[in-house]
C-alpha cells in the first residue's frame, strides 16, 4: 500500500522501531518537512516518501522559513509552495539532507488517552464517553531517528500515534467546521515511562510522558488534501523488524471533528498545535510478560 507518512528509526540504545501510516490511494497534496542542509535548518517539501526535497524559502523568498509561520498563513503559503513546485524549483538530493521534526515549537502538544476501541479492549476497560486529555511539553519533541533518553526510567514503552496538525485558530469549533482547522497529519512516537506515569508522582501522567526526547514526530506533515479519510488509515509500530502494533484509525473512539470540538471548548487551538490522537493495542506494558525498551543505565 502507498505510504502516507513514515518515521525514521527511533533508537533506544540498541532497539529500533519504525512507525508508519498507510493509505491506499495516490498522494496529491504536500509532504511538508524541516531538514538540515549545509549547516542550517530549512522548510521544505518532500517529493514523494523518501525522495528528494525542495527548499521552499529558497524557491520563493516570500514563503516563510519556519513551519509555524507557514501554517499560520494557511492557504496562501500552501499555494505558493505548489506554485514553486510547478515552476520546477530545484531539488536537493535526499542524501545531502538530515530530516528534522516537522515542527519543533508548537504552542501546545495535546494528547488523547484510551482512544482506540481495541486498545481499551486489551486493558479490559470501558470505552471513554469523553476524550481523556493530557499533554506533553514541546521540549519533548525530537527528530525522527534521534536517540531517546532512558536515564530516569526502568519501564520505557512505545506508542505509535496519528497526529492532527492545526492550521487555523479556533475556539469552540463545531464538528462540522473542524476539518477546516486542520492543516494535515503526521505520526508520533508517544514515548512513555510507565513507572513515572502509573506508579509515581501521585498518579499524574505528565512526567511519564514529557521527558526530553519523548515525542519523536514526523518526518512529514501530510496536508489534508492528500488524505481521502484520515479515519481509515493503517497504523503500525515495528520493533526490531517485528510488528508490535497493527491497527487502523477507524478504531478511534473520538475522531478528528469530535476531538477539535471537545478540546476547543477549553483552550484556543492555534496553527502548529499538535494533537496526538491515541495509540492502538500492543504496547509493551500490557503484554505478558511486559516488553520494556531498556532498563535504567
Amino acid at each position: 500500500s502507498d505510504l502516507l507518512v513514515r518515521a525514521a528509526s527511533l533508537r533506544t540504545f540498541k532497539v529500533c522501531t519504525r512507525v508508519f501510516m498507510a493509505e491506499k490511494r495516490p498522494r496529491s497534496g504536500l509532504r511538508l518537512i524541516r531538514f538540515e542542509h549545509e549547516g542550517s535548518v530549512k522548510l521544505g517539501v518532500e517529493i514523494g516518501e523518501g525522495g528528494n526535497v525542495v527548499d521552499l524559502h529558497a524557491a520563493d523568498s516570500t514563503i516563510p522559513a519556519d513551519m509555524r509561520t507557514f501554517l499560520t498563513q494557511g492557504s496562501e503559503s500552501i499555494q505558493k509552495a505548489k506554485n514553486a513546485l510547478a515552476q520546477g524549483a530545484p531539488e536537493i538530493p535526499r542524501a545531502q539532507i538530515q530530516l528534522k521534526a516537522p515542527i519543533s515549537d508548537p504552542e501546545k502538544v495535546i494528547c488523547v488517552g484510551m482512544n482506540y476501541v481495541d486498545h481499551c479492549t486489551e486493558q479490559n476497560v470501558p470505552v471513554p464517553k469523553e476524550p481523556v486529555i493530557f499533554s506533553k511539553f514541546s521540549s519533548a519533541i525530537t527528530d525522527p531517528g534521534s536517540p531517546i533518553s532512558s536515564e530516569e526510567t526502568e519501564n520505557l514503552d512505545f506508542e505509535v500515534e496519528m497526529v492532527i496538525v492545526i492550521g487555523k485558530t479556533g475556539k469552540r469549533i463545531s464538528e462540522t467546521d473542524a476539518m477546516s482547522h486542520v492543516a494535515g497529519f503526521t505520526v508520533a512516537h508517544d514515548v512513555s515511562a510507565r513507572d513515572w506515569q502509573l506508579k509515581k508522582n501521585g498518579g499524574q501522567w505528565l512526567l511519564g510522558k514529557t521527558m526530553d526526547t519523548y515525542c519523536p514526530i514526523g518526518p512529514a506533515i501530510v496536508t489534508t488534501e492528500s488524505i481521502t479519510d484520515p479515519h481509515n488509515l493503517g497504523i503500525r509500530c515495528r520493533l526490531n523488524g517485528e510488528i508490535v502494533q497493527d491497527s487502523n484509525t477507524k478504531q478511534l473512539v473520538h475522531k478528528t471533528p469530535a476531538l477539535l470540538a471537545f478540546i476547543s471548548r477549553f483552550v484556543t487551538l492555534r496553527p502548529g498545535d499538535l494533537i496526538l490522537t491515541g495509540t492502538p493495542p500492543g504496547v509493551g506494558c500490557f503484554r505478558k510478560p511486559p516488553i520494556w525498551q531498556i532498563g535504567r543505565a
